[in-house]
């Protein structure tokens, strides 16, 4: 009975929460590894989850990321830096593509705290208290957090929006 009302449940918000590890975890491969994870917790609490599984699905995911981000203290050198000097083929690619390659990237980079903010309020599209649950800490965290987060995306796509003007130039 348990693992019917867990397909159910999956076939319903899986895709959605799955995006949402994909956010978390920067990647389709890490996201998939996030959500299992998340759902293996979930089997192991067995009966005793009362009410909805997606909460608990949820704080989950935010708390695996997060640990997982915690102890990749150099996943920040891992990542390509991002500028002119990486494109080795010209990619045909759509504004919107880039657009949210971009927002990916962005994303990225911002600190955990500052990330998980950001994912919660503007894709998830929680309230400021809703978040904070879900984080585990104050409202005002949150909404500075997220700020901060949103700014430092600006700061980002700032840059690459320089850095593409300037390739375009080059090209011409």
């Amino acid at each position: 009975e348990g693992a019917g009302v867990l397909e159910l449940f999956l076939a319903e918000r899986g895709s959605h929460l799955m995006r949402t590890a994909v956010l978390l975890a920067g990647g389709r491969p890490d996201g998939e590894d996030l959500m299992q994870a998340a759902l293996e917790r979930l089997l192991r609490q067995g009966n005793r989850i009362q009410g909805d599984p997606e909460g608990y699905l949820r704080r989950t995911l935010y708390n695996l990321a997060a640990d997982r981000w915690r102890r990749q203290e150099t996943w920040r050198r891992k990542l390509p830096v991002l500028g002119g000097g990486q494109r080795t083929a010209e990619p045909d690619l759509t504004a919107v593509v880039d657009l949210r390659d971009a927002l990916i990237r962005a994303l990225h980079l911002l600190p955990p705290q500052q990330r998980a903010a950001v994912v919660l309020r503007h894709w998830e599209q929680l309230s400021e208290a809703e978040a904070a649950v879900v984080l585990g800490c104050s409202e005002g965290t949150v909404k500075a957090a997220a700020s901060r987060g949103l700014r430092r995306m600006r700061e980002l796509a700032a840059g690459w929006l320089e850095n593409d003007v300037e390739l375009t130039e080059n090209r011409t």
